[in-house]
């Protein structure tokens, strides 16, 4: 634990703004940090970090810890970016959002599942999305914005990809988001994927024709994109509040 303290003074201001990111996207689940651990409303806590700083980015995605999964910054906003060098948010430590969702394959997630009905004035089919964390208002209402686009803009919105699946990522061999009920795939038909444009041995040539401003709506919901990643998902978009500086305590104030 002296290391993880160690490593927190050093790191600096960055490190101390991304925990506060992190109490203040999840303030239902979340109470406190203390420099060492993380502190759940329910009294558990979990160490962020596991003393393991020089781990390589393919140890990260498959043992991340909560302090990896917060290490790269998630360049929100502004002009999509031509090709990303990083990928903010594909880390992810499944003890956390395990605790945060529950396990799918313990059967956990599914009770906790609700109905959203997506671009009702336009599709109108109904998708299971988790209601921790509020996530089913957040799609709810980013969907409402969305169905307001003109139709050459939301042609790229529908038939989705899918929602909820209790499944792996591919390459990683960890639970995907969708296992957590928090991330939804737009329109395969626009999609692309870096597996699909990789040169052997090498990260794909990016690619993406998802228009920026469906990328923004995700982003001011709280949802991060998989289009800002160099092992790009363009279609994927998961709840991930924590990266965008997202208050949560303020979403619904209003």
């Amino acid at each position: 634990m002296a290391i993880t303290w160690l490593l927190l003074v050093t790191t600096g201001p960055s490190l101390a703004a991304s925990m506060d990111n992190l109490l203040r996207a999840y303030p239902d689940a979340l109470v406190g940090f203390d420099g060492v651990d993380l502190i759940w409303r329910d009294g558990t806590r979990m160490p962020v970090d596991d003393g393991l700083p020089d781990k390589s980015i393919e140890e990260q995605l498959r043992h991340g810890s909560i302090l990896d999964q917060l290490r790269l910054a998630y360049p929100a906003g502004g002009a999509l970016l031509p090709a990303p060098q990083q990928d903010p948010g594909r880390v992810r430590n499944r003890a956390f959002f395990d605790k945060m969702y529950g396990d799918c394959r313990r059967g956990q997630v599914t009770p906790r599942l609700v109905p959203v009905v997506w671009l009702p004035h336009t599709w109108g089919h109904v998708v299971p999305v988790t209601s921790v964390n509020g996530i089913d208002r957040h799609l709810a209402a980013i969907s409402r914005e969305l169905d307001e686009l003109p139709a050459k803009a939301k042609r790229y919105l529908y038939p989705l990809g899918g929602t909820y699946v209790c499944r792996h990522v591919a390459d990683t061999g960890q639970t995907s988001m969708h296992g957590w009920g928090a991330a939804i795939d737009i329109n395969p038909s626009f999609a692309d994927y870096w597996l699909w444009h990789r040169p052997a041995g090498d990260v794909g040539v990016y690619v993406n024709r998802v228009p920026p401003e469906i990328v923004a709506v995700f982003e001011r919901h709280g949802f991060i994109w998989g289009g800002r990643w160099a092992h790009f998902d363009t279609m994927h978009f998961e709840y991930r509040p924590e990266l965008l500086g997202f208050d949560a305590t303020e979403e619904w104030a209003h």
